[in-house]
């Protein structure tokens, strides 16, 4: 069930590029067809490209430039991302998902319900969460608190994979100190 992140960026930069072309050239095509000056001149284009030899500079630069412009965009759509939909536990034969962001609410909800925790914030990771805070008592009590607060909404919300808790907190009077 867990779906991926979908690669608009790659898609965006082509259709653009695309688009550019298409334009340059339809603008081209209306200003030949209407007899006005050219922007871009078919006729010196086509004399400067029957000119260049496939050993001049400019065309070696372009085409190393195409090159990684197409790499970039071939590494980046074939890199997997963070998962939209995360998979919950199957039950019933049903597959069901949560989307990321609506997890991390639902977690960051169960640590602003712990007394001792000032201001929690919470992110996902690969497989982490990650709780940042500020505490008024013992790290060591408040941590102990929040991973049970995490747990117990965890236990509810049910993930295929439970990620592991990292918790990042300060006493409010080390805060104020510094």
């Amino acid at each position: 069930m867990t779906r991926g992140p979908r690669r608009v960026i790659p898609a965006i930069i082509v259709a653009i590029l695309l688009c550019a072309a298409a334009v340059s050239v339809a603008v081209s095509l209306i200003q030949l067809l209407t007899g006005r000056r050219e922007w871009v001149s078919y006729d010196s284009i086509a004399t400067r490209l029957h000119d260049t030899t496939w050993g001049s500079g400019w065309v070696l630069a372009a085409g190393v430039a195409v090159t990684v412009l197409g790499l970039i965009l071939l590494t980046v759509a074939a890199l997997p991302g963070k998962p939209v939909v995360l998979a919950l536990e199957a039950g019933d034969g049903i597959d069901a998902g949560i989307a990321r962001g609506s997890l991390r609410y639902a977690l960051a909800e169960a640590a602003h319900r712990v007394d001792s925790l000032d201001r929690p914030r919470v992110t996902l990771r690969n497989k982490k969460i990650h709780v940042k805070g500020r505490t008024r008592n013992a790290v060591e009590q408040t941590t102990q608190d929040v991973g049970v607060a995490l747990a117990e909404r965890l236990d509810r919300i049910k993930p295929a994979t439970v990620p592991r808790l990292r918790t990042s907190l300060r006493t409010i009077d080390q805060e104020g100190a510094r």
